[in-house]
């Protein structure tokens, strides 16, 4: 208990300066601001090619390359890095046990220094099809690591909490992992393996759609945050197939559970009725703030808005030891003329000029909150506006705009933020400089691809992957500079991650380890 308080002191005094060293999280911090401190990040790289009829790498067309490494045919999930191990979402197109076979969520674990695989975590389908868990998307979450445990949302709509260490060493919680991983064979007959050293090793396991009726859309996925003990997630709660019926509108659209047990402790209060307004689906990953002295949790929901939670001693218990998080403000991120039309009727959610929920990340500093509107970037491309809010202002429930930048598309990136600049980048391809304070543009520079990733800022650089397998490097400050441009084999919809001085690139199907001066592990 001792390692997991120091861990979260770690955490909170890591949210309010730049990240060094480990990347444990969606964000690097629970400020989830896309900063780090790293130095000596590079430029000038290659990610070479593959061996002809191979998905392996000749490293010897590499350049300032550590290491490359085999995912699955498609990865969402962006490396979370802590005590010399990277976790990776990804799906089961490269088995790494052969008796495990066929369309599966994984989290692939590897040693930082050499990419050596280390073991995994399984998650068969749902067996519900498109509509809650779609085909190959595989784990779209990573892991969130405090101390030696991991906090995950599955592809079956499930809060997990694995140990970082693997049954390797020692099987410390649930006892009947294989029972966890089984999957139906094709005459629907549960087929069990027996778990080994090269599986996970899970604590508990909190179903959200068994306990709480939740729906998942297409797939469920963000990255859980931990605050004070406790675990905070959206739940993706959503539409059905289609797009126009909310299968489960009572259903909660945000929870938090224990670290420690996976018990069931608070959700945000049902009269919110965000999940009755939901356009799509709760993919939004939740952030934590300092606000006035005391903890407050910033959640971006799929009716396009943006709430302020508290979790103080003000809570309300609706059942024994079950709570709700009081809306210290709400901030609707969507512009009325996106809602409605000119004669005020609601315009359609499927138009390019209409509403959007929020699937990026809030990222906040020096208590302004900055996020976007968008949609899946499987809708295509429309309208969206960049928000910075005022949460200091938790007297009034209404949450107040400092200013908006409505250039900005329909958007899925979290921004990132230092010295006075936010850097955000859309749907589109683009990606903007904005002064801060008052968001006025100070450059804009276009990818001619569209963009899933956030900008990650390192080293004085800006790094944004697109579609088109295309990694930019662009200087950070008021003025546009391009430093560089890698192409890599495979579309870049991660983003990347620099974590003791090296930057790790994760493609649909490999993860790379660039260092300047990088000598190949052998």
């Amino acid at each position: 208990m001792k390692k997991t308080t120091f861990v979260l002191v770690a955490f909170a005094l890591g949210a309010a300066g730049l990240q060094a060293g480990d990347w444990p999280q969606w964000g690097g911090a629970n400020s989830r601001n896309m900063v780090s401190g790293e130095k000596g990040m590079p430029v000038d790289f290659s990610p070479g090619k593959k061996i002809k009829g191979s998905e392996q790498v000749d490293m010897a067309t590499t350049k300032n390359c550590l290491w490359v490494t085999k995912l699955g045919s498609q990865s969402y999930g962006t490396p979370t890095i802590a005590n010399g191990q990277i976790f990776v979402g990804t799906n089961n197109e490269m088995p790494r046990n052969p008796q495990i076979t066929g369309d599966r969520g994984i989290v692939m674990v590897f040693d930082e220094k050499s990419g050596k695989f280390q073991w995994q975590m399984v998650t068969p389908k749902l067996g519900a099809g498109k509509v809650s868990d779609w085909e190959f998307l595989g784990m779209c979450s990573t892991p969130t690591i405090v101390g030696d445990r991991g906090y995950v949302i599955t592809n079956r709509c499930e809060i997990v909490c694995i140990s970082t260490k693997g049954l390797a060493a020692g099987n410390l919680g649930m006892t009947d992992e294989a029972k966890y991983m089984a999957a139906p064979d094709k005459d629907q007959k549960l087929v069990m393996g027996q778990p080994g050293p090269l599986d996970a090793d899970i604590i508990w396991v909190y179903d959200m759609r068994k306990e709480l009726g939740v729906f998942p859309h297409n797939i469920a996925s963000n990255y859980p945050l931990v605050v004070n003990g406790k675990v905070y997630v959206a739940t993706s709660n959503g539409v059905d197939w289609s797009h126009s019926n909310i299968p489960a509108p009572q259903a909660p659209s945000f929870v938090c559970v224990d670290v420690e047990t996976g018990k069931y402790v608070a959700e945000i209060p049902a009269d919110a009725k965000i999940s009755e307004h939901v356009m799509h689906c709760n993919w939004s990953s939740p952030t934590s703030a300092d606000v006035n002295g005391k903890p407050m949790i910033i959640f971006a929901a799929g009716d396009g808005f943006v709430y302020g939670l508290g979790t103080g001693d003000e809570r309300k218990e609706v059942e024994k030891d079950v709570y709700e998080l009081p809306i210290k403000f709400k901030y609707d991120a969507v512009p009325k003329d996106y809602r409605f039309k000119e004669d005020g009727s609601p315009k359609k959610y499927s138009e390019f000029d209409g509403p959007s929920e929020l699937i990026a990340t809030p990222v906040v500093v020096d208590g302004k909150c900055y996020v976007a509107i968008g949609q899946d970037p499987e809708h295509g491309e429309g309208v969206g506006m960049l928000s910075c809010i005022d949460i200091s202002q938790t007297g009034d429930i209404s949450g107040k705009a400092l200013w908006t930048f409505k250039d900005l598309e329909r958007t899925i990136s979290t921004v990132a933020v230092k010295d006075g600049i936010v850097y955000a980048a859309d749907y589109t391809g683009r990606v903007f400089a904005l002064d801060a304070k008052t968001g006025t543009q100070l450059w804009k520079f276009d990818t001619k691809g569209h963009i899933w990733a956030s900008p990650v800022i390192a080293d004085g650089k800006i790094y944004i992957g697109n579609e088109e397998g295309e990694l930019f490097i662009l200087a950070e400050g008021k003025e546009l500079k391009q430093l560089g441009h890698i192409e890599f084999s495979a579309p870049l919809k991660s983003s990347v991650v620099p974590a003791n001085g090296v930057l790790y690139v994760t493609t649909e199907t490999h993860l790379y380890a660039f260092k300047e001066g990088a000598t190949p592990a052998r």
